[in-house]
C-alpha cells in the first residue's frame, strides 16, 4: 500500500461544476495523479452523478473539501446562522457518502478571514460552541462512514484554531467519533515551530493532509522539510492521501479568497506536475509502515 497522491481542482478553476468537472478530472488523471479533492463551494454546484461518472472514467480516489464563505459560522453566531452552516456541512457529508469519499475536510468553525481577539474564557466558550455545533454532524458523518476533518488555519485567516494543540483542545471528545484533524503544510509552516512535531501531536487523529510549497506553490524546492514531514507521517501511521492544494491567479474570486496575487508557476499544469514529481520521489524513499490501514 502506498499513500495516494492527489490534487485539488482549485489549482485550475473555481467553482467546480458539472460542466468543468469531467475535463478537470481527465486532466488530473492524465498528469498521473491517483486522487482528487473536490471542493463543494455551494450545495448543488455539481452533482454526485456527474462526479461518480468522472471518477469511474479516471479511476481517481475522491476527497471532499468545504469552503467556509462569509456567513458560515458555528461559533459566535445566531441560531439560524449555525443551523444553515450545519446544513452546509451535512451537504458536504452527503456528497462524500454518495461519491465514496472517506473524508470531508475544511475549517468547519467560522468563515475564512474572520478574526477577533479572545480572552482565555472567551476562547473556551467558543470551543464549547464549536463542539455543540459539530456534535450532531459528527454522529451523522460516522453513520454515513465519513470523517469530518477539521482544519487549523494560519493567524491571518482565523483567530480560533491555528495549531494542532488548539484543535485537540477545541474538539476534545469528538475526536475519533466522526471527527478528525485535516492538516495543511502551508498553515503548519506559518503556525507550528515544527511541522513534523505537529503531525506527531495529531497522531491517530490525522485523517487528511494537504501539501504545497511554503509560498503556496508546488511542493519541492521550497523551505519545507519534506523528508522530516514524511517521516513523522510514518511514525503516526498516517495512510491517507498527500493532496496538493494550491490556487490559480487567473480566477478573480479564488485569487482574492486565497491571496494569490501572482502566478506561482509558469503554468498551473507545471505546478501540479512538479509537485507530483516531488511527492513521488518522497514516497519512493520513505515507505509507509506495513501495518498501517489505508482509509476506505
Amino acid at each position: 500500500m502506498e499513500r495516494r497522491l492527489g490534487v485539488n481542482t482549485w489549482v485550475w478553476d473555481s467553482p467546480l461544476m458539472d460542466a468543468n468537472l469531467p475535463p478537470l478530472l481527465a486532466k488530473i488523471a492524465s498528469l498521473g495523479f491517483e486522487a482528487v479533492e473536490l471542493p463543494l463551494e455551494n450545495p448543488g454546484d455539481f452533482s454526485a452523478g456527474a462526479a461518480r461518472a468522472a471518477l469511474a472514467e479516471t479511476g481517481l480516489k475522491p476527497f471532499i473539501v468545504g469552503a467556509m464563505a462569509p456567513g458560515r459560522e458555528l461559533v459566535r453566531a445566531d441560531a439560524r446562522t449555525v443551523a444553515a452552516t450545519q446544513d452546509y456541512v451535512r451537504a458536504c457529508v452527503a456528497l462524500a457518502h454518495e461519491v465514496g469519499a472517506p473524508t470531508v475536510c475544511g475549517p468547519f468553525y467560522s468563515h475564512t478571514g474572520r478574526l477577533w481577539r479572545m480572552s482565555a474564557a472567551e476562547r473556551s466558550e467558543a470551543y464549547r460552541q464549536l463542539r455543540a455545533g459539530l456534535a450532531p454532524l459528527a454522529a451523522e458523518a460516522a453513520e454515513a462512514g465519513v470523517v469530518i476533518g477539521v482544519e487549523p488555519l494560519n493567524r491571518y485567516e482565523t483567530s480560533l484554531i491555528n495549531t494542532v494543540e488548539q484543535a485537540l483542545e477545541a474538539l476534545g471528545p469528538l475526536l475519533g467519533n466522526g471527527v478528525g484533524l485535516a492538516l495543511d503544510s502551508y498553515h503548519l509552516n506559518i503556525e507550528q515551530r515544527s511541522s513534523a512535531a505537529a503531525v506527531r501531536a495529531a497522531g491517530p487523529h490525522l485523517v487528511h493532509l494537504q501539501v504545497c510549497g511554503n509560498d503556496r506553490g508546488a511542493p519541492g524546492g521550497d523551505q519545507t522539510d519534506w523528508e522530516g514531514l514524511l517521516q513523522a507521517l510514518d511514525e503516526v501511521g498516517y495512510a491517507g492521501p498527500l493532496n496538493i492544494e494550491s490556487f490559480t491567479a487567473d480566477n478573480a474570486a479564488i485569487a482574492a479568497a486565497a491571496s494569490i496575487w501572482r502566478p506561482l508557476a509558469a503554468t498551473q499544469d507545471a505546478l501540479a506536475a512538479d509537485g507530483l514529481a516531488l511527492l513521488r520521489s518522497l514516497r519512493a524513499r520513505v515507505p509507509v509502515p506495513g501495518n498501517t490501514k489505508e482509509p476506505a
